[in-house]
């Protein structure tokens, strides 16, 4: 894997403030050709430190508004057990990320509906159906306060 150097980190926030940033206008900021640029960002994307571009949507203009912070602890914490939960948790849309943690609950969700009825319907009918679960607890965003996708780098 290539070491990545002062211009590719120049082009990696760029490109996490506005990913829709075309070659020509990263080049005209960083003061490089396109074809540079062109080859930067193709060999970046290749070797992992991109690993996609996506538009980020308003929650609430698309009945998402919602946000849950669950928290999921499992009866067994054998590979079985883990790997299975994981497989079926991340078929939900609702669930936006699944992260295995440290300390007292196994897997920390991110959850989106559009309203408490929908969050119980997904509760009820989705997680609580899934084998091995000891716990769930749930806690709902009342404000966004920050919320950053771009990496100080």
């Amino acid at each position: 894997m290539h070491q990545y150097d002062e211009v590719d980190l120049k082009i990696l926030s760029l490109l996490q403030a506005d990913g829709s940033a075309t070659h020509k206008e990263i080049a005209f900021k960083l003061h490089k050709s396109v074809a540079t640029i062109h080859e930067r960002t193709r060999r970046l994307k290749e070797e992992g430190y991109i690993r996609r571009f996506v538009a980020i949507l308003d929650p609430k203009k698309i009945s998402k508004g919602l946000i849950a912070f669950t928290h999921v602890l499992l009866n067994a914490h054998t590979s079985a057990t883990l790997t299975a939960f994981e497989r079926e948790v991340i078929k939900f849309p609702e669930v936006m990320e699944c992260f295995q943690m440290t300390g007292n609950f196994d897997f920390l969700l991110r959850i989106a509906t559009n309203d408490m009825d929908e969050y119980q319907y997904f509760y009820r009918t989705k997680l609580a159906n899934l084998p091995n679960i000891t716990t769930v607890q749930s806690f709902f965003v009342l404000a966004e306060i920050k919320s950053d996708t771009a990496y100080p780098i």
